[in-house]
């Protein structure tokens, strides 16, 4: 799923689309709640070394370049070569916008101190009126919204604070080689919308209740954390029929806010939706079944689901649906990130940092 050729010398111009810029409400109270759910640990704050290499500084309190992220986005050049990217580094604090990255801001790679306290959010909503008085519907939504392929996130926070009243996107990729590493994403339905390339996510906590992660793109989850708010499903893919792999999660944890939560692991948006999940640790959040068909039973025929060396309470397979078996299926496997989104061009998303 290869958009352009990873170098390119000439950018074909693109304009902006226009979006929403008024965040409706401010659930402060909400969010704090949540960082006391599903802190771990697991996130680090970058080394100050690499955050001294930045090229722009965003501060809300004034003591960068710019306050917002969306004017250091604006202000980085169009680059063509992917040897040095522009790094903005985003110092603690809120910042509550809208975030769009063009597709002609190629190699950029966005920065926080430490996901913790550097926080991007927005609470915008499907049903929220428009302009012309009519719902603004779910894909114009995004808190933060990647137009741009080879774009990096690192220790950042992207939130949606709408909280459950239906679709709310806290991040949309519509991007290729897209990689995050060290952020959490937070939202409620619909928080994270791989729409299209190939994207891969590291060490990450994502946070949801229905149809959490979700689209048609190709996207590998290396030891995520996901973190069920409410009953519901974990993805909801829509994956092309020729595309051999949809959303895969390796080394994974699945919790819940609480115990009484029961989740799905997937139903297919799409008929062909895929979803895998490898060596994945699941509490009982996780019902014995594990996936649903979306009430339609010809898509069991046809959604390619499946899991291999599932751990923990919700990991136990002998009640599990017999027709989520793309686990079973050999040729898939082994599932590297570079096999899943090696591509024609041989793209290797970990040699931006994991150590396995």
């Amino acid at each position: 799923m290869n958009r352009h050729p990873r170098k390119m010398r000439n950018t074909e111009p693109g304009r902006a689309r226009a979006r929403a810029r008024r965040s409706v409400g401010w659930a402060g109270g909400w969010l704090a709640g949540w960082w006391l759910v599903v802190a771990t640990g697991t996130v680090a704050a970058a080394p100050v070394g690499l955050l001294d290499r930045a090229h722009a500084v965003v501060a809300a309190d004034g003591s960068g370049q710019f306050r917002s992220v969306q004017e250091a986005i604006n202000a980085a050049p169009q680059l063509t070569e992917d040897d040095a990217p522009w790094t903005i580094r985003v110092k603690p604090g809120v910042y509550r916008e809208l975030i769009y990255v063009m597709r002609e801001k190629r190699f950029i790679r966005l920065r926080g101190d430490d996901a913790e306290t550097t926080i991007l959010t927005g609470s915008l909503y499907a049903g929220l009126l428009g302009r012309d008085n009519q719902p603004i519907g779910t894909f114009r939504t995004p808190t933060v919204w990647v137009d741009a392929d080879d774009f990096t996130v690192e220790n950042l926070t992207l939130a949606n604070e709408a909280g459950p009243v239906g679709q709310a996107l806290a991040l949309r990729l519509d991007g290729d080689r897209i990689a995050l590493r060290g952020c959490r994403l937070q939202g409620w339905q619909d928080t994270l919308l791989c729409n299209r390339g190939r994207h891969y996510f590291e060490d990450c906590v994502i946070a949801g209740a229905v149809d959490f992660i979700f689209g048609g793109a190709t996207a590998y989850f290396y030891r995520c954390e996901l973190v069920v708010e409410g009953n519901g499903y974990i993805t909801a893919p829509s994956t092309l029929p020729y595309d051999p792999y949809g959303f895969v999660f390796v080394r994974c944890r699945i919790r819940g806010r609480t115990p009484e939560v029961r989740t799905y692991l997937g139903r297919p948006w799409r008929a062909y939706g895929a979803a895998l999940f490898v060596e994945t640790e699941m509490s009982e959040v996780v019902r014995p079944e594990g996936w649903h068909n979306w009430e339609r039973p010809d898509r069991e025929a046809t959604a390619r689901f499946g899991e291999k060396g599932s751990t923990g309470p919700g990991g136990e397979r002998k009640d599990r649906v017999p027709w989520a078996s793309a686990g079973e299926n050999g040729a898939l496997f082994p599932v590297t990130p570079e096999r899943v989104l090696g591509g024609t061009d041989n793209w290797s998303p970990r040699a931006g940092g994991s150590d396995e």
